[in-house]
């Protein structure tokens, strides 16, 4: 059981059917009532970081992040957010959430600093359960 019901969620993928699968498994979570914040590609979710900078409730606790995506990809959007990671004044808790397993691709991931850990998609409702919990 959720803990905090005032966690939130961001899911950065350009797959609509796993955005789908994802807002699906948040609303079968008891006592998680949050809305997520979706966005389609790294650039959407970093503007939208950068804006809220100053409004804390604004940003997420928990981002899961695909590696694949047009216009700015997740390893471009680690990039960006160590940049301004300084700024935030609060802990975001940052999961690649992909549908690689390559090797290369886990060791590239886990050499960043903010990266919790690696899951390879889809995730189910006890591994979502789970991260809402640890936040």
């Amino acid at each position: 059981m959720i803990k905090n019901q005032h966690i939130l969620l961001c899911l950065v993928d350009d797959d609509i059917i796993h955005q789908f699968i994802v807002k699906k498994l948040v609303r079968s979570i008891k006592n998680y009532h949050e809305k997520i914040l979706v966005f389609s590609n790294g650039e959407e979710a970093i503007k939208h970081i950068k804006s809220s900078l100053e409004r804390i409730s604004e940003l997420p606790d928990l981002i899961l992040l695909d590696i694949n995506m047009p216009i700015m990809d997740g390893w471009e959007f680690l990039d960006q957010y160590i940049s301004i990671e300084p700024n935030l004044k609060k802990e975001i808790k940052i999961y690649i959430l992909s549908s690689s397993d390559n090797p290369e691709d886990i060791k590239k991931a886990m050499g960043y600093e903010k990266i919790s850990d690696y899951l390879i998609k889809p995730i189910n409702e006890t591994q979502l359960s789970s991260l809402l919990e640890a936040i």
